[in-house]
């Protein structure tokens, strides 16, 4: 996931991993890659974003590796913006906004008024 993120979208990449270093905003790079992997894993077995693939793609296109890992990028880049707009006190409130950012991200797959969620970086 990083590899492509990096390679495929360098300069969100390195807009993410420079806030990542912000003094009183920071967080570990890794850690949120591994912990933005695991919840794209969990939306999509659980249905969520399995829905969204059906409602992107073309009748006769299935999903791809590709198609995730941009899912994959959106997602990191979203919760970036959205640790920023949080300001938590420190790194100790990861897991609260985690939380609050999956509840956010569920609430847009689940409104029907909502575009989907974009698969190429120029929306992100």
């Amino acid at each position: 996931m990083f590899s492509y993120f990096a390679s495929e979208h360098n300069d969100q990449a390195r807009r993410v991993l420079s806030c990542s270093h912000h003094p009183s905003l920071g967080y570990s790079f890794a850690i949120v890659g591994i912990n933005m992997t695991g919840l794209a894993m969990e939306l999509l077995r659980s249905g969520p974003l399995r829905e969204h693939f059906y409602a992107t793609l073309a009748e006769d296109q299935r999903p791809a590796v590709k198609d995730f890992h941009e899912l994959y990028c959106y997602i990191f880049c979203s919760f970036n913006q959205f640790w920023q707009d949080a300001k938590p006190d420190n790194v100790m409130a990861f897991s609260r906004v985690r939380d609050e950012f999956r509840q956010a991200l569920l609430e847009k797959l689940s409104n029907p008024n909502t575009a989907a969620l974009p698969l190429s970086s120029a929306n992100y």
